[in-house]
């Protein structure tokens, strides 16, 4: 797995206007290729009136899923590009449309390139990009009694807690990087004089 990968902060749209062809990019985050596709799906439907409504989307840390279409526009002036874009800002996990209105000047195809791939890269600068990074889920199981304690040294060091269940014990879900977890473990024990149980999950990504 990727260490850490760069997503778009929110779904939005920018547009740029060239040589009176407007030009709407559409992003926003999608965790599976079928989401990006719905998306994608959503935006043709809204702008069903439009010249061209081309896309891209990147899906994977390791960039493991890479497509493009063009819809209409030739080959590899649209779809090509503005995945380029994607990868060239190491976004994962993210898909674009850009949705053309033709403004009755014929771009060429340099033009083209540089649109399609340009109002991707704005709309990127507008709307913002995050980084998420490779954690392990630790699960904390301790008494009430000293559960407020441990809640609140874990928030004082910067400890991400991702989720706390009341029962008959206090559970404390948190991320930490693997190479933590011994220090982690250590700390605990001593923190709750050996009485906590430290159960060590499987891996995701959150806000570096």
């Amino acid at each position: 797995m990727q260490d850490e990968y760069r997503t778009v902060a929110r779904a939005g749209v920018h547009e740029i206007e060239i040589n009176r062809s407007r030009f709407l990019c559409a992003l926003a985050p999608a965790a599976t290729e079928r989401e990006a596709q719905e998306f994608l799906a959503a935006v043709r439907k809204e702008h069903a009136d439009a010249s061209h409504n081309c896309w891209a989307y990147v899906i994977g840390a390791d960039a493991a899923v890479q497509k493009a279409g063009d819809d209409g526009e030739p080959g590899g002036t649209a779809g090509v590009p503005m995945l380029q874009m994607l990868l060239r800002r190491d976004m994962r996990y993210v898909v674009a449309v850009v949705t053309r209105y033709y403004g009755g000047v014929k771009l060429g195809a340099g033009g083209l390139i540089r649109a399609y791939g340009g109002s991707v890269g704005e709309a990127l600068d507008t709307l913002g990009t995050v980084t998420r990074r490779r954690f392990r889920l630790v699960t904390v199981t301790v008494d009430h009694q000293r559960a407020g304690r441990v809640h609140n040294d874990l928030r004082a060091t910067g400890r991400e807690v991702r989720d706390v269940r009341y029962g008959e014990a206090v559970t404390i879900e948190i991320g930490l990087p693997d190479a933590d977890v011994e220090a982690f473990r250590a700390w605990l024990a001593d923190a709750t004089a050996g009485t906590a149980a430290l159960e060590v999950g499987g891996e995701a990504y959150g806000d570096a």
